[in-house]
Order: C-alpha cells, then structure tokens, then sequence
C-alpha cells in the first residue's frame, strides 16, 4: 500500500518573541489504526577520546630580578653625581663621588709607614743573617711590616668607599641628595633594578602545591599589556603553608625584554597542573546529579536509554572528563535527559543543513538557518527557530 504524507505547521509565540515552526511528515502506513506512543525526542553525543589539560590560574605581583637601594657606606659630601635619572647603567659605573682628601691622606701615611717598616725589616734581617742580631728583633721587625701592611689595606679600602658605583647592569632610578649635600653612612641615594628578568610571586593553594615543580611553565600576563604573554619557569616554592590562609607561596621568572612589566604590577598567571593525551569526555550538559553521585543516560543498541553512574573528573568550560562508567565510542544523551528514565525509548537528534534541507523538502523551508531532524520508527519531525 503506498503511504502517505501530512505536513502540519505549529505556530508558537515566545514571550520572547521566537517563532518555533514544526513541520512533521507522516510516514504511518494507511488504514493501519495503530497508535504507538512518540519516543522522547532527545539530543545525543559519543564519548570522545582528547587531551585534557587541568590548568591553575593565580593573581599574583611583579618583583624585580635584582634590586638594590644605593647607599653611601661612609660619611661624607658629594662631589658628583654623573647619572641620568631614569637611564640604563652598567655594572660599575659611577654613581656618586664623595670627598676623598682626607681619606687620600690617610693613604700616604699608610703607604709612607709600610714603606718605613719594609726598610727596617730588610735592615735587621740583614743583622741577624751576620749573627751580629737577635731573631726576636727580626720578629719584631716583620710583625711591624704586617701591621703597617693591614694599615695600608684599611686605608685603601676607606678611600675606595668614596666612589660608589653600580652593582649590576639595570635602570637607576631618580635621586634623593644633590650635589654638596653630606651623607650620613647608610643614607640613600637612588635605587637601580634590572627589569630584564622580573619575579612573579603568587599564591597557590595547598591542595595544587604537589603539582608544582621547580623548573615548571607557567605564563604570565598583565591587565596593563592583555595581549603580550610571556612564558616563565618556577623557581622556588616555599616549604612552608601560610596557617591564616592555607597558601603556599610560589615564585617564577619571566623574561622582560619588552619591558612591558614594572615592580609592584599585577600578573595573571595561569600553569599546567598536568595533562592526559588519552581522557575520555562528553558534554557537560550531559550530566546531571542525584543526591552527591553524578550520572548520565547511556543510549543502548535498542535505542532505549539506561541511567549510569560515572566519576567525573576535570571539569572544563564545556566538557567534563569520565574516569569510570563509560567506554570510548559509547552514545550519551547530551540534551533532553530530563523527561527520561531507565527504558525508555528515545529518538536520536540530527542536525541538517541549509543545502540538505532545502533539497530534500523544497522550497517550504527556503531561508531556514538550522533544522533538527528526529528520526522515529513512525514519524520524521523538523523543527526549526527563526529569529
């Protein structure tokens, strides 16, 4: 007997102003005056097999590689200050210049006295080399030769501390004497930083702290520079957790050759806590809970549906990972779960396109952007939303 087709149009009207159109074919054989009851219709998904990447994100601070206070170490007037403001400096370069006079003074005297002690060491041993001395006065005579020796070292040394230079290569900051101004020991002068490398410091929580290593990447960003992200290593995790706020403390170092980052900004950091090539997934909207065990609907052979406890594990933005109760492959009711239970039937969703639509049911559905075709054993049914 030939079957027949019906094409009926339900019009509904959202209070958002959606039209839902459905159009359903009727492939019932007739005369056959059976009822058969319409399968649940449902949208379904395969468990898939991908890489799944748990990843950490902190909010932490920039610090400087290196940073140093410049100081003067002895008490004196400044004579000059030959560094611009602001400006890169090199390891070594002058950074202030204090009165030595007095100091180069005391250089002499100590170099004049070393002298003295070194003639009269040469004179005596001399003597007690004729056996016309004795050996303490040779004694004597060198011990005096060392002093004065250490006086000479004390001097110079003194004398060196009225230059002071910088320690390492980096950006020296703005000062804070002025030319004639006498400095105190210890009274600061300017700050230097190298900003080529700078230090992240960030805190993570204590149950993420055994997934840290040293030598690990992590990569940092900035809300003042979003688009430049430069990848880091971690270089030091504290043996000890904070007790108020059960933290760890983490510190990283990044590179800095755009010096795009500057002490005391904030950086976003995110690290790979650790990822598997071979994870098992499916939608998260898949999922639903009961009590505190999670669950989903597996789509047997028969296109009946059974529920099945599963154990998630990482959950990320739109898919969530299986560690048991499902087989790579397997079919999953991805939408539609929530009129469902264990047994019943239910029709598979398919998604169609503009061209195969058109093509296969003309021109009455000319225009429509997206068609979902479930497929029963009885009935074919489009539905359609148009904005």
């Amino acid at each position: 007997m030939r079957s027949t087709q019906k094409i009926r149009l339900y019009h509904y009207t959202a209070a958002i102003s959606v039209v839902l159109f459905v159009l359903s074919c009727s492939k019932q054989e007739a005369g056959s005056g059976q009822y058969a009851r319409p399968a649940m219709p449902v949208e379904t998904a395969p468990v898939k097999v991908q890489t799944v990447t748990n990843e950490f994100e902190a909010v932490g601070s920039f610090e400087a590689d290196e940073v140093v206070t410049i100081v003067s170490e002895i008490d004196g007037k400044v004579l000059n200050l030959p560094f611009e403001e602001g400006k890169r400096i090199k390891k070594g370069q002058l950074i202030a210049k204090l009165d030595d006079s007095q100091l180069a003074a005391e250089v002499a005297r100590a170099e004049a006295l070393r002298d003295q002690s070194k003639v009269t060491y040469g004179r005596i041993k001399t003597v007690v080399d004729q056996k016309a001395g004795t050996v303490q006065d040779l004694d004597n005579a060198a011990a005096e030769l060392k002093v004065a020796e250490a006086n000479l070292a004390l001097a110079k040394a003194r004398f060196a501390k009225t230059r002071i230079v910088a320690p390492f290569d980096g950006r020296i900051g703005v000062r804070h004497v002025s030319v004639g101004t006498f400095l105190r020991a210890g009274q600061k002068i300017a700050e230097v930083a190298n900003l080529d490398n700078m230090r992240v410091s960030f805190p993570v929580p204590e149950r993420y702290l055994n997934q840290l290593k040293r030598g690990g990447k992590v990569l940092v960003s900035t809300s003042a520079h979003p688009q430049e992200q430069e990848t880091g290593q971690i270089i030091a995790i504290e043996p000890v957790v904070d007790p108020d706020t059960r933290n760890g403390h983490v510190i990283a170092r990044v590179p800095n050759q755009k010096q795009n980052f500057f002490p005391g900004m904030s950086a976003n950091i995110s690290t790979v806590l650790y990822e598997r090539d071979d994870a098992l997934t499916i939608p998260s909207e898949a999922v639903f809970a009961n009590g505190n065990q999670s669950y989903v609907y597996l789509v047997n052979q028969d296109s009946t549906v059974s529920q099945v406890e599963v154990k998630l594990g990482t959950q990320l933005s739109d898919v969530v990972e299986i560690d048991s109760g499902l087989a790579a492959g397997s079919i999953i009711v991805k939408a539609g779960h929530q009129k469902l239970y264990n047994g019943e039937y239910q029709e598979q969703a398919k998604f169609i396109s503009d061209a195969a639509c058109n093509s296969e049911y003309g021109t009455k559905l000319n225009g429509i952007k997206k068609l979902t075709l479930y497929i029963t054993d009885t009935e074919e049914y489009l539905y359609s939303v148009i904005p």
